[in-house]
Parts: structure tokens; C-alpha cells; sequence
């Protein structure tokens, strides 16, 4: 069992060659307050005096120490090489590999110069430790670290936070669970007090390896003593209590020795606690921490095989990634070029062997942005948008010409509905625009392997994403130009005739052959009841009976007045949207009785400018006639009410332009995200390859493309360094034998 102290001391070595603290190992660690002599108490161990001494904070970097037992015939540490075989003791440090330290005044010195190198010269602390060997055949095997001392103030050149910074430094080293507790507190002050303690219970609340010492027994006041704090009834310690007397000031000055100083000690413990000498003092604390070290090795032992070895299958896989390095370039670069091609194209399709759980990308995006992103936003558009029934009525007044017309003109509708069309161009090519982003954005979702392959390689990766890109960028401009031809074509002709809007279609033309038809015969009336005057439109209709043939100007414009009423009666019924209103008004419904019809004509009659006024009178609903004006009014949009007929005509145009613009809108839907898979996606996927191969392997710069980075190449020397340091810790702690443990 003796011999699991020196194995954990070459883990430490193993693992400080590399500067890991992935693993974890049992050691001791000294925990006390400022001046609580720590310090004194790990020389009595060694029974040298090396330690850097004075008044106030002294340590200011955390010590590694190893304590290595290495009697006279001792082949395995001592050698001629380095003047260790007739040497009772030497020191080695990790940071001089190279030199043996036989005189102890020399390793204080170097220990005072590493710490003023890295800490300053002037009280501040670094946590970077000083790692120390001491071999003598006086000690025992012990892995112990000195740690600074905790204070409150701060002093020199010490930060604001300096007792926060310590606070920090000490829980970092006394939290892992492998390790044992020293807490140093002092015989003459109160121990409920003790800031070690308290830290101590902190990260070891049951006290199952904390062990306290209590130090300065000689400078406890006249008529005190500590038996109750030694026998632990003041505070229980699991591991226990033991009681040690160190030098004092004087005594360093004087040069006291060691040896000397343990000589005074045991008469002391005989003379003031002789019940409790044998448990007590600075040997009898040596063999303890032996003692529990050993124990505590053992019991941390397998767990730590476990994490070894799991550690190297994990440094294992992390070196493979990296790769080993290139030496066939052309090779190595059309190996990545195909992996990159393959990868980009696998996530397109969605075959990819790492596919992303956390957010949509690829194909899968793709997909979103056709049938989620495009066809919601064209359903958002209403066939109507931007169209008010003053749009629809000027563009109705507009295709008549001079003369109104009979029924509504399809010039109208064909120039209003091309303006809706129109709108379904900016969705279409924002939908192109998304997928293109998409398509950019997956040469970072191109799978591990591959990512891994472009942190190794920047240039090639910078390369590659220039060469995807341009490709990208090329395809753009067609696919836009084929949205917008198809947008173009849907506008270049408006079909009538197609199937599902030959319905509406069908049925206006039905009802207007129905109207010309079933003409009524003309009405005999007594010319003296028309006003001899013309209209604003006139309309001959020949009257074939030849008995009844009156002035031609006055019957045909009553008999087309009540044409064109019936008409809009009728088809503002027959429509779905029509409203079947019974009006009386003069300008859509039809004549119920011959006054109204008397009243309507001699309204028309009036000169142009006279009607003009008396409308406007008429509107205002004042009989005072106006002053003639010449210039055309223009009503507001707001204060603008439409007649019957006025209405049933916009109904009509609005009702046949939502049933094309849905056709359109329908098929834009679904032809825009086969153009773009077909313009932009699917050619991207077939020609990326070669275009990486002609752009990047049969490139002149081909070689330069796969200098490696410096930040991989030294990412590989660490995770080597780390793997071959875990490998020989696996080798070291195989050897230990069961036998060996008990």
C-alpha cells in the first residue's frame, strides 16, 4: 500500500507536464488564514527550512509539493548524472527539469524569484502554481500544496478584491472531492472563529476529509490550555484534531534547526499534555497524513481508472477530427471538395447524417418558405386591395368613350384586373430573394465533418464560400427574370374562356343575348309628352311594325332608357353579388309609371351647362340656381355616393375580378416555387461540384488552399500531448496490483 503515494505522485508529474486539471488527483491541501503558520508546519514535515519567511502575505503563488521517500539505495531516483547518490536530500522544479537544488536556501530563493517573475515584487498573488519535488530519506510519501493565506486587507500592490481573488484561488484547490483538507488554525484565538474551518465546512459539510491542526500551543495565555479544542469538544473534526509546536520569529533568526525544534516540541507535549503527547506533535501529524493520503487513494483509485480511460477514447476521437497531417494536397483538397458537395446537396434533400434538431434549415426551409412563408402572404392579398368603388366606376366611365354604354364595358375589367395581377410580382420575387438567403446560409450547416474540415483550412474555406456564392449570385438574375415572366404572362393575356372563369363569363353573356332577345314592343305615347330635345347618347332602333311608326329620335331614346333599365334589373339579380333593388331613381331602375318617365326625359333635356347646375343644386339640396360653371367638377372620393346603377356596374367588375385574379393567384402559387427549384435550387445542387473543381482544384493556388491554421495545428499538439500524458496514466495505474491496495 505504500506504494500508491508514488504512483499519484507521477500522475502529478504526468499531468503537470502538460498542465492539465482534467483529472483530478488526491493530495493536501494547507488551508489557513494569514501568518497562521502553514508555512511552519510543512517544514517540519520536510525538516528543512526552504519556505519563503517573513512578516505578512508570503505565499502569494499556490506550491506543489511532493515529498518523495528515497532511502541511500534508492536506484530509481537517485543517479550519478545528477550527484544523488551520496545526497541525503534534494529538490527538482517542474519549471527546471534540468537542475538539481541541493542546498535549501537555493530553492527559497528560486521559490521568492518564480513568485516575484509571475506575482510582482510588491504583495499581489498569481494562481499559477509553483511545482516543487523534495527527496530525502527522512520524510514520508506526501503530496501537500501550500496555498496563500486568507486576509481581509489588502496591502502593496494588492487589487481592491484581494480577498475575494484568495477566496476564489482556495476553493478552487479544496473543492475537488479527492482531495484531503489541511485547516491550520491557531491554538490562542478562538477556533469558532477560524476562517479555514469555515471555508472548510463550506465545501466539506460532512467533515469526511478535513483534518484540522492547531498550531502555537507554546503562546496560548497563562492558566489556559488546549484540551478540550485537542480532544474536540469545542468543534468535532471528522479526520481529527492534532496539536503541534512550531519555531517561532526568534527562533528562524537564530537559525534554530529542525531537528532541534521537534526535540522541543515533544518535551513540551510531555510537560504541559502528557495524556495527549502520543496523539500529538509534528511526526505523529507526518504518519497521519501518510496514512490518509493512502487510504484516500485508494478509495479514489478506480474512479479514477474510469476517467482516464474514458478521457482517452475522448481525447482519441477529438485528435481524429483534427486529422493527421496532409501529405498528398491534390488528394486531400478533391476529397473535401466532394465531401463539401456531397454534404450541401444532403442537406438540401434532407439525407443528412446530422440533421439539425434545434431550427429548420435546408430543404426543410425551403419548403417553409414556399408554402408557409410565399403561399400565406399571397392569400393575405385581397383581390380588391387598393381598389375603391371610384377606382372601379372611373375605370368603367373611361372604357365607355363618348357614348354610354349599353352594358359594362370588358375594357374595364381587363384594365383593372391586369392592375391586381401586378401585385402578385413583389411576393413572388421576395420568395426567390428567401430561398437564395437560405441557400447561402447552408454552407454553414454543411455537417460537422465538414466544418471541421474548414477550421482547419481557412483559406479553402474562404475560397469555397466565395465560389457557392458567385455560383448563387449568377442564378439570381435568371430566376428572378422567369418570376417575373411568368407574372408577364398571365398579364399578356387575359383568358376569358379559362374553365373556372367561364362560369361568370357564361352567365353575363348568356343575360345580355337574353335582354337583346326579349326586347318589349314600343309603347305608343303622344309626342307631345317628350320634350324635342337629344340626349347624351341616342340608339336608333328600327320599329318593324309599319303601322305604328312615330318621330324616331323621341321613341328611341324612351324605348333604350327603358332598355338599359331592364337590362341592370336583370343582371343585377342574375349576379351574385347584385343587389335586386326595385328603385325608383332616374339613372338604373326601372319606370313604374309614365310620370317618372315624363320627369327623367325633360331632366335629360336641359342644356348641358344647366344640367350641369341643377345637379349640383339637386346634391346640395338647395333649389337656388348656380352661376354656370364651365370647368368640370370633381366630386370628393369622400362625399361621392354612387346611384344604383353606379353600384350594380361596380359589382359586376368586382365580382369578375376576384374570380381571375384567384385563377392567377392560384397558379402563381404554384408555378413560382417550380421555377425557383428548377432556375435556382436544383441547378445549384447538379453543377456545384464542377464548379468547385474548376474554380479550386484546377486552380493554380491549389497547394496554398490547404495550409493549415495555427490555431488547429496547436489544438492538435494539445489534444496529442493530452492524450499520450492519459495513456501513460493509464499504463501507470494498470500496474498497481490489488494486492497492493489493501
Amino acid at each position: 500500500m505504500e506504494s500508491l503515494i508514488p504512483v499519484i505522485n507521477k500522475l502529478q508529474d504526468v499531468f503537470n507536464t502538460v498542465g492539465a486539471d482534467a483529472i483530478q488527483l488526491p493530495q493536501i491541501v494547507v488551508l489557513g488564514t494569514q501568518s497562521s503558520g502553514k508555512s511552519s508546519v510543512i517544514e517540519s514535515l520536510v525538516g528543512r527550512t526552504f519556505l519563503p519567511r517573513g512578516t505578512g502575505i508570503v505565499t502569494r503563488r499556490p506550491l506543489v509539493l511532493q515529498l518523495v521517500y528515497s532511502p541511500k539505495d534508492d536506484k530509481q531516483n537517485r543517479s550519478a548524472e545528477d550527484g544523488t547518490l551520496d545526497v541525503d536530500e534534494w529538490g527538482t522544479f517542474l519549471h527546471q527539469k534540468h537542475k538539481v537544488y541541493k542546498d535549501f536556501n537555493d530553492i527559497r530563493r528560486e521559490i521568492e524569484f518564480e513568485t516575484d517573475r509571475m506575482a510582482g515584487d510588491n504583495k499581489g498573488i498569481c494562481p499559477e502554481p509553483i511545482n516543487l519535488k523534495i527527496y530525502s530519506k527522512s520524510v514520508v510519501n506526501l503530496t501537500l500544496i501550500d496555498l496563500p493565506g486568507i486576509t481581509k486587507v489588502p496591502v502593496g500592490d494588492q487589487p481592491e478584491d484581494i480577498e475575494s481573488q484568495i477566496r476564489q484561488l482556495v476553493v478552487k484547490y479544496i473543492w475537488n472531492p479527492n482531495s484531503i483538507i489541511l485547516a491550520v488554525v491557531t491554538a490562542n484565538t478562538d477556533m469558532a472563529t477560524s476562517e479555514s474551518l469555515k471555508m472548510s465546512k463550506d465545501v466539506d459539510p460532512d467533515g469526511r476529509r478535513t483534518l484540522a491542526v492547531v498550531t502555537k500551543l507554546d503562546l496560548m495565555d497563562a492558566g489556559t490550555d488546549a484540551i478540550d479544542i485537542l480532544c474536540g469538544r469545542v468543534i468535532p473534526v471528522r479526520l481529527g484534531i492534532i496539536g503541534v509546536v512550531n519555531r517561532s520569529q526568534q527562533d528562524i533568526i537564530n537559525n534554530k534547526s529542525i531537528k532541534d525544534a521537534l526535540r522541543d516540541e515533544a518535551a513540551f507535549l510531555q510537560r504541559k499534555y502528557p495524556t495527549l503527547a502520543n496523539r500529538n506533535g509534528t511526526p505523529y501529524l507526518a504518519k497521519t497524513l501518510n496514512r490518509l493520503l493512502m487510504h484516500h487513494i485508494r478509495d479514489c483509485l478506480p474512479e479514477l481508472k474510469t476517467r482516464v480511460n474514458v478521457m482517452v477514447a475522448q481525447f482519441q476521437t477529438l485528435l481524429n477530427s483534427y486529422g493527421d497531417d496532409v501529405s498528398d494536397k491534390s488528394q486531400t483538397l478533391l476529397q473535401i471538395i466532394t465531401k463539401f458537395a456531397s454534404s450541401y446537396c444532403s442537406t438540401i434533400d434532407g439525407t443528412a447524417r446530422n440533421i439539425e434538431t434545434t431550427e429548420l434549415c435546408g430543404g426543410a426551409r425551403i419548403c417553409y418558405i414556399f408554402h408557409e412563408t410565399f403561399g400565406k402572404t399571397l392569400d393575405y392579398i385581397h383581390p380588391l386591395a387598393g381598389l375603391t368603388k371610384i377606382d372601379v366606376l372611373t375605370a368603367i366611365q373611361n372604357a365607355t368613350g363618348p357614348r354610354p354604354a349599353l352594358f359594362v364595358p370588358e375594357v374595364s375589367f381587363e384594365l383593372l384586373v391586369k392592375r391586381q395581377i401586378r401585385r402578385l410580382e413583389e411576393p413572388s420575387l421576395r420568395c426567390v430573394e428567401l430561398v437564395h438567403e437560405e441557400m447561402q446560409r447552408i454552407i454553414q450547416h454543411c455537417g460537422i465533418e465538414v466544418q471541421q474540415e474548414m477550421l482547419r483550412f481557412p483559406k479553402l474555406h474562404e475560397r469555397i464560400v466565395d465560389v457557392v456564392t458567385q455560383l448563387l449570385r449568377r442564378r439570381l438574375p435568371t430566376t428572378n427574370t422567369m418570376v417575373e415572366n411568368l407574372v408577364a404572362i398571365e398579364l399578356a393575356y387575359i383568358n376569358t374562356k379559362h374553365p373556372d372563369f367561364h362560369k361568370d363569363a357564361a352567365l353575363v353573356s348568356s343575360l345580355v343575348k337574353n335582354v337583346e332577345l326579349s326586347q318589349p314592343k314600343p309603347i305608343k305615347r303622344h309626342l307631345s309628352s317628350y320634350p324635342n330635345s337629344t340626349t347624351n347618347a341616342i340608339i336608333p332602333i328600327e320599329n318593324k311594325s309599319s303601322n305604328n311608326r312615330i318621330n324616331h329620335n323621341t321613341f328611341s331614346e324612351h324605348n333604350n332608357k327603358e332598355n338599359i333599365q331592364q337590362n341592370h334589373w336583370l343582371l343585377s339579380n342574375l349576379l351574385p353579388q347584385g343587389r335586386p333593388e326595385s328603385a325608383s331613381s332616374a339613372d338604373g331602375s326601372p319606370v313604374r309609371n309614365q310620370d317618372d318617365m315624363i320627369s327623367l326625359n325633360s331632366l335629360n333635356s336641359l342644356n348641358s351647362n344647366q344640367n350641369c347646375n341643377l345637379i349640383l343644386d339637386l346634391q346640395k339640396g338647395s333649389p337656388q340656381q348656380k352661376p354656370v360653371n364651365l370647368l368640370p367638377e370633381v366630386p370628393m372620393q369622400a362625399s361621392r355616393k354612387l346611384s344604383d346603377r353606379e353600384q350594380r356596374d361596380c359589382d359586376v367588375i368586382e365580382r369578375l375580378i376576384k374570380t381571375y385574379f384567384y385563377i392567377v393567384r392560384k397558379s402563381i402559387q404554384d408555378s413560382v416555387p417550380k421555377a425557383v427549384m428548377h432556375f435556382l435550387v436544383n441547378f445549384v445542387k447538379d453543377n456545384l461540384q464542377s464548379e468547385l473543381v474548376t474554380h479550386l482544384y484546377k486552380s493554380d493556388n491549389a497547394e496554398a488552399l490547404l495550409n493549415e491554421s495555427e490555431h488547429i495545428a496547436v489544438r492538435r499538439r494539445e489534444a496529442a500531448d493530452m492524450l499520450q500524458a492519459l495513456t501513460q496514466a493509464g499504463h501507470i495505474i494498470s500496474e498497481i496490483r490489488e494486492t497492493h491496495m489493501w
